[in-house]
């Protein structure tokens, strides 16, 4: 009787290689569509990168500042974002060549207008710009 078992434990061993391989095999085959899938690039849009600081009357950085920025042949902000704990901000614009007005939304002296900037882009670049805001 221990012979048979013996002889049934090195089949069940001798068996585990083979099964391992064929569902690793599997395994590689199934997730093959979905990796080529993941593999493919996605073209994206080019564009240009409104880069900014907003400093404060002591000329340190602003943080929590809102800034608007709208296309300078259009009336209303297009985008409206806030001043990171550097001051800083930065917004996406399409490429091609086009002028933004950037301002600063905050109170300021009866009849004084807002810290504003007038952006020119060109193409696909990056345009740095400062607000300096006044007390």
């Amino acid at each position: 009787m221990k012979k048979r078992k013996k002889n049934i434990k090195s089949a069940a061993t001798g068996l585990w290689l083979p099964v391992a391989l064929l569902v690793l095999a599997a395994a590689i085959l199934a997730l093959r569509p979905v990796r080529a899938f993941a593999w493919k690039s996605v073209k994206e849009k080019p564009y240009a990168l409104i880069f900014g600081t907003v400093y404060g009357p002591d000329n340190h950085s602003a943080y929590g500042v809102r800034v608007k920025i709208r296309p300078a042949n259009e009336k209303k902000a297009k985008w409206e974002l806030t001043s990171d704990h550097r001051g800083e901000f930065a917004q996406r614009v399409p490429a091609g060549e086009a002028d933004y007005i950037v301002w600063a939304d905050v109170k300021t002296r009866k009849g004084a207008p807002p810290p504003e900037a007038k952006v020119h882009i060109q193409n696909d670049e990056r345009e740095d710009v400062g607000l300096h805001l006044t007390e």
